[in-house]
């Protein structure tokens, strides 16, 4: 098995569980606002929403559009949808919900042991997130998983964002990091696996969603953070 020095970790349903802290924010949002008034159940409001976000976050991505378009437009995506006014709410529900993000603290399952045995063996550990910069470390500590990195690398901080190779190489070079002795862990296929192999790191996709068939076959897959503890 090869052996690696260096571990890079994608955060947002990596290791903080973005999913359910999402969830629970914008459900005691939903209630908050009243937005029973257009939609008939919050588990409705949320499937439109999370269709206009996955869309918007793969454009953020690519560069397609800033930061202050994603947050205007996938807010207000269900209610476009729809086909409704959100009567001026949409705004406020945006900012309020990530002042509370900063405070919730659920972890992945596994992330802090996974975290605390990676630690003890000695490996050097590091976050690649495109997340938001007034964000990432609040929620880090929230989640009890700060302490751990060596260095976090946000997209948002160098202007390049994953899967594009040069924040993988950013990430290396930032971390005096050799390719050949380095791994990145992540959830999202396309841009956590994808941009590391094309960076020629090693990738362990930790395929949470259960895809059946990837485009490649990564270096390792696993369904649960306990069973990189094998790999690693």
């Amino acid at each position: 098995m090869k052996t690696y020095r260096n571990i890079f970790f994608d955060l947002d349903d990596t290791l903080w569980d973005f999913s359910r802290n999402s969830r629970e924010v914008y459900e005691k949002l939903f209630h908050k606002y009243g937005y029973d008034r257009w939609f008939d159940s919050f588990d409705r409001y949320y499937t439109l929403y999370k269709e206009g976000n996955d869309m918007l976050w793969d454009k953020y991505g690519k560069g397609e559009i800033d930061k202050a378009e994603l947050n205007r437009l996938r807010f207000a995506y269900p209610f476009r949808l729809s086909g409704q006014d959100d009567g001026g709410t949409a705004e406020r529900f945006c900012a309020e919900s990530l002042e509370m993000m900063k405070h919730q603290p659920h972890a992945v399952e596994g992330a802090k042991e996974l975290l605390a045995y990676l630690k003890d063996k000695g490996y050097r550990l590091f976050i690649i997130s495109n997340g938001f910069r007034e964000l990432q470390s609040a929620k880090l500590h929230a989640a009890g998983l700060d302490g751990f990195f060596s260095k976090v690398i946000l997209s948002e901080d160098i202007m390049i964002h994953k899967p594009d190779k040069a924040i993988f190489h950013f990430a290396l070079s930032a971390t005096q990091s050799m390719p050949a002795q380095s791994v990145m862990i992540g959830d999202n296929f396309d841009t956590d696996i994808t941009g590391a192999r094309n960076a020629g790191i090693d990738q362990i996709f930790f395929n949470r969603k259960s895809i059946e068939k990837p485009s490649f076959t990564p270096t390792y897959t696993v369904g649960r953070l306990t069973e990189i503890e094998a790999i690693l």
